[in-house]
Order: structure tokens, then C-alpha cells, then sequence
């Protein structure tokens, strides 16, 4: 059974990503401890709030030695909501601009929406290649909560739109990620997290 690690740093829905994992087939430990982080065969970063304080956190666990680690490794990696945020080179809310993990390129910036956050069921426009969205058809709705996004970056980009387009998904090498919750999208997140345990 592939072992994978929810990354705990006080930050994220993390026993329903080990419900949503564990319903499609993988054993799941949530913790912060490095070493298992390192070792199992995926890891998820959760993440909910604010970037500069799941930053903080992150640091608190030793999070960017464990992906320098991982990453060499080419060892899978999928980032959730500000999860997937914290991965690129900077935040910027409010008017502040905080360091990320530097993983993908790009900047988090506020949505350019009359609507913020933006809330509930969106579809995602993504390339026909993607490992992630194998065998979901183009009108699949997925569930987001998020008032930040990227709107540039460089892999396979997934885009929705919500007041302008944004990433709503990228996959790059051994890292994935989501803006949106798929821990929270029934049977459609459930489809994409079985499809990335497929690349564990």
C-alpha cells in the first residue's frame, strides 16, 4: 500500500485530506515529524489563512529541507489550497510580500474578482497531458475557498476563471498542486487524488 505523509505544521484540513486519501486507497500518517515526511512514498501540504503564517509554520517543521530532500529524490509532492500557494517564490497580502518555499516560480497575489473570496463549485480548464485530471471530463466541478492566486507559472498549468484566470492547478516534475480543496469535492477529488497516487 503507498505510504503517504500529511504534512501537520498547524496549518490545514488535515484529517479530512487523510479521510479523502485514505477512501482511494493509500496509508495515510499525519504528522510533523521530518524524517516520515522525507521517507513516505507521497507527501500533501495542507493549508488554510494566511501565507505569511503557514509560512511560519512550515519553517517551524523544517519544511524546505524536507523538500530540497524529497525533490531530489524526484519523491512526489501535492500542495493543497495555500498548500500549493506556499510552494512558489512569494506571497503578497495586504500589501506584504512574503518569502515562499520557492518550489515553482511565481507570486501569489490577490484575485482580481468583484467577488472575494472566491467560493464554492468552479471547473477547471486543464491540458490534455495532465496526470492529475486523467479520465475527468471538461465540465468537472471542483471546490475552491481562496481570495489569492497565481496567475503565471511555468509546468502543466490547469486554469479557472473567477472574475480573471488564474492557476488553479500546476504539475512540474515530482510536485503537484491544487488551489482548490479535492478533500472537499466528493467523488471529483476523490478521482484526481486517486490519479495522483497513481504517480506515487
Amino acid at each position: 500500500m503507498t505510504t503517504v505523509v500529511v504534512l501537520d505544521y498547524g496549518s490545514g484540513n488535515l484529517r479530512s485530506a487523510q479521510r479523502a486519501l485514505e477512501r482511494v486507497g493509500a496509508d495515510v500518517t499525519v504528522t510533523s515529524d521530518a524524517s516520515a515526511a522525507v521517507e513516505a512514498d507521497g507527501l500533501v501540504v495542507p493549508g488554510v489563512g494566511a501565507f505569511a503564517a503557514c509560512m511560519a509554520g512550515l519553517r517551524g517543521v523544517g519544511a524546505a529541507d524536507v523538500l530540497t530532500a524529497r525533490l531530489r529524490d524526484e519523491r512526489p509532492v501535492l500542495g493543497i489550497c495555500v498548500g500549493m500557494q506556499v510552494l512558489f517564490d512569494a506571497g503578497v497580502e495586504h500589501g506584504v510580500e512574503s518569502a515562499g518555499l520557492g518550489v515553482l516560480p511565481g507570486r501569489v497575489e490577490a484575485l482580481r474578482a468583484p467577488v472575494r473570496p472566491h467560493m464554492g463549485w468552479n471547473t477547471v480548464e486543464a491540458p490534455k497531458e495532465s496526470a492529475l485530471f486523467a479520465g475527468l471530463d471538461a465540465g468537472t466541478r471542483f471546490y475552491f475557498v481562496h481570495s489569492y492566486a497565481v496567475h503565471e507559472t511555468s509546468g502543466l498549468v490547469a486554469r479557472t476563471t473567477h472574475g480573471e484566470p488564474f492557476v488553479s492547478a500546476v504539475e512540474r516534475g515530482a510536485v503537484s498542486a491544487t488551489q482548490f480543496h479535492p478533500e472537499k469535492s466528493g467523488d471529483a477529488g476523490a478521482a484526481l487524488l486517486e490519479n495522483w497516487l497513481k504517480t506515487v
